[in-house]
């Protein structure tokens, strides 16, 4: 992949609430493809990777602020669609002693899901000058089928022009309740993607398989990138006409949160592929990204915590 890239993450970003239930609560902002773009900017902005976010917000205070912190950390908001009477969605958070947390959503009404009702949305609109877009399940879910079709639609015009696309599996059941069809909203994804970022515990869950048989799906996927994410256990890579690879995780002697480990991973995977790194060597930044995250509260973790970034 070249150094010098274009690229654009689409989903969905809301209100967080984080601490004592019924007790003193701190407020943050956090989505899994908002998370990831944080840290793509963060970690490619020296190696000329310039970061977009198509979402949409609402014209309230909080929307102000989101765009806002979004713009400090380096991030172009200009598919960013604002609509007057529209808000963010809202979440909890509430962490175990190990760091595993439990997320409540209140996203009826969340401003995302509405991205395509207009025509052209900010991502179409601009979608020529992108060299690669990054989606996630959750992006899908939260999407009515008009909008998912709209969102195909943006795909298969930048693939035909030899733009690519990354797609994380992120899958939620709750989501995806009432929607028989989400298997095969999740095979199109998969057909229509360049490269696959699988949790594999959530590959399981989606198809209703065993570890091993979702591991076979996932490397049987056409994409010619798969990177399947499995906890604690070595990342495993498959790049098309290669053996897999497997890159160990790092060890962390306490886990404060889990929260954003996942998307932090991405964030640094693709920074590094995006500047012409190895998937190896791609999968080692991801994975020690991850793991400093996973030491502090919350998805995105402040500026001087972060590393001084390193590929190798």
């Amino acid at each position: 992949m070249n150094s010098q890239c274009r690229i654009a993450l689409f989903g969905e970003c809301m209100i967080e609430l984080r601490g004592q239930m019924f007790g003193t609560m701190q407020q943050n902002f956090g989505g899994d493809t908002l998370n990831t773009a944080v840290y793509l900017a963060r970690l490619g902005a020296d190696g000329g990777v310039k970061v977009s976010y198509a979402t949409q917000l609402g014209r309230d205070a909080y929307s102000e602020a989101m765009i806002e912190a979004w713009r400090k950390e380096g991030i172009d908001t200009r598919m960013v669609r604002t609509e007057e009477g529209k808000m963010p969605g809202l979440y909890t958070i509430q962490v175990d002693d190990q760091g595993e947390r439990t997320f409540y959503y209140w996203r009826d009404m969340s401003a995302a899901k509405d991205y395509f009702v207009d025509n052209p949305s900010p991502l179409e609109a601009h979608i020529d000058e992108l060299d690669a877009l990054y989606y996630s399940g959750i992006s899908l879910a939260v999407l009515p089928e008009s909008g998912r079709e709209r969102l195909f639609a943006i795909i298969e015009k930048l693939r035909a022009r030899g733009g690519k696309v990354f797609f994380d599996n992120n899958f939620r059941r709750r989501l995806w309740a009432n929607d028989p069809d989400v298997t095969h909203w999740f095979d199109r994804a998969f057909a229509n993607a360049d490269m696959a970022m699988i949790t594999l515990e959530d590959n399981a869950a989606l198809y209703g398989l065993d570890e091993e048989s979702a591991l076979s799906h996932a490397f049987s996927l056409s994409c010619d990138e798969v990177v399947i994410k499995r906890g604690v256990d070595p990342t495993m890579v498959r790049v098309r006409g290669f053996d897999p690879v497997m890159v160990p995780t790092f060890k962390v002697d306490k886990v404060v949160d889990t929260t954003g480990a996942g998307d932090s991973f991405a964030g640094g995977y693709l920074a590094a592929r995006l500047q012409g790194q190895t998937p190896e060597v791609a999968a080692r930044s991801g994975n020690k990204i991850a793991s400093i995250v996973v030491q502090h509260p919350g998805a995105i973790i402040p500026r001087e915590n972060m590393p001084v970034f390193f590929f190798g």
